[in-house]
């Protein structure tokens, strides 16, 4: 039989995506999967032998290379080694994962936690272990990636409400029939656009529609709230949210994902969901380098106003300057260059001088809103961010994006 290798679709898909970054490496405008040789902190990296301003780092708290956190891990190594060579229901459970998961639970004001050992896999594995056929999801237009697959892989019914929309939310759920079983879920802050989902109205929309409610808090831990401890805390509503997922990869200088919730559904994924069951523990310094990031977030509150300054002078800066930051309020700021080819050249006219930037463009965004998604943290100087404003400003009018 004849090979249709290289003319099917799957070959055309793979010629199309080698041909176009082929074609950006040689024209100098590939800027993705550049090898970093040293973290300095969550500030600077050098790259190609350069010291470089960091603005693309989701360690918004700055405690990337904390003491404390670096202790943790090395005496864990100490203690257990690199690995536990099992999955959590055999072999795989130490003690260490426990108290991670006590410690998320007390900072969540959550009765139970549970983690993985990827972000991505447990919204993945929790959507579709909690939600099945017949059921209904709605999750809003601009949710990650790992949300999108979840709902799809779950079997359940999905329908996607406009952006922070809270009408078109009301008008989903009023289509989905009463008897069924209804997930409303967002991020609680947006990845590409650093906006934060109205979580009082959604509240009001889940009790109203008896529908549970799950919130993506990967960029808004550490970063959100009083104390950091996120989105219920920001808008002081208590314990609202059914299932509180986060990562332990961004603010927290680690990896991983976890849920926080009630200790009878906690219980449920702890045996059902398959990234938890068939996936290997956390690594023991992984484990005890992020629970101790959570201490640490609570016992330096300074970190927060920091970050909290840190970003209104960046986005402020921006702003003065020309450009469109779009709706963000938060460490996340799109810088709005318009086609892909603007985005390029505001890069490499950014990395030019110093400053670590990435362009997002389609199909990670739509046509016409391609962007720098820059980040601030905490370690940021107020000197350096105004050198960085400097040169974004000064590309943005060579270029014509301001």
């Amino acid at each position: 039989m004849d090979s249709q290798k290289g003319t099917d679709s799957v070959s055309q898909r793979i010629q199309a995506m080698t041909d176009r970054a082929a074609d950006l490496k040689a024209r100098g405008a590939y800027f993705y999967n550049m090898a970093v040789t040293e973290i300095l902190d969550d500030a600077r990296v050098i790259v190609n032998g350069r010291n470089m301003g960091m603005y693309a780092s989701y360690g918004y708290a700055g405690l990337l290379g904390h003491p404390r956190i670096a202790a943790a891990a090395k005496a864990a190594v100490d203690k257990y080694g690199t690995g536990t060579n099992g999955v959590r229901s055999l072999a795989g459970t130490l003690d260490l994962h426990v108290e991670l998961e006590e410690t998320i639970a007390d900072f969540k004001h959550a009765e139970a936690a549970i983690t993985y050992t990827s972000g991505y896999a447990t919204n993945l594995s929790v959507i579709s272990t909690l939600m099945g056929r017949g059921d209904w999801i709605l999750s809003d237009k601009l949710n990650h990636a790992s949300i999108v697959d979840g709902c799809m892989m779950s079997g359940a019914l999905f329908r996607r409400f406009k952006h922070n929309d809270m009408a078109d939310l009301e008008k989903r759920l009023q289509q989905a029939p009463s008897d069924v079983a209804k997930l409303v879920i967002a991020d609680a802050v947006f990845s590409m656009d650093g906006d934060i989902i109205d979580l009082p109205k959604v509240v009001k929309l889940c009790e109203k529609y008896d529908a549970w409610l799950m919130m993506d808090e990967a960029h808004s831990i550490g970063v959100l709230g009083k104390t950091g401890r996120g989105i219920e805390e920001h808008f002081g509503l208590g314990d609202v949210v059914d299932i509180k997922m986060g990562t332990l990869s961004k603010t927290i200088p680690s990896v991983g994902g976890y849920v926080a919730g009630k200790r009878d559904m906690i219980e449920y994924l702890r045996h059902a969901s398959r990234a938890y069951i068939f996936s290997a523990a956390l690594p023991p310094a992984q484990a005890a380098a992020a629970m101790e990031s959570f201490k640490v977030i609570l016992d330096e509150p300074w970190r927060l106003e920091k970050l909290q300054a840190n970003t209104e002078q960046f986005i402020g800066g921006l702003k003065s300057a020309g450009f469109d930051t779009m709706l963000t309020e938060t460490a996340i700021v799109p810088v709005l260059c318009g086609d892909d080819e603007r985005a390029y050249e505001l890069t490499g006219a950014a990395q030019a001088k110093d400053l670590f930037v990435l362009p997002v463009v389609s199909p990670a965004v739509p046509n016409g809103l391609a962007r720098l998604r820059a980040t601030v943290t905490a370690a940021h100087a107020t000197k350096d961010i105004a050198y960085a404003l400097d040169v974004l400003a000064e590309a943005g009018k060579e270029i014509g994006i301001i």
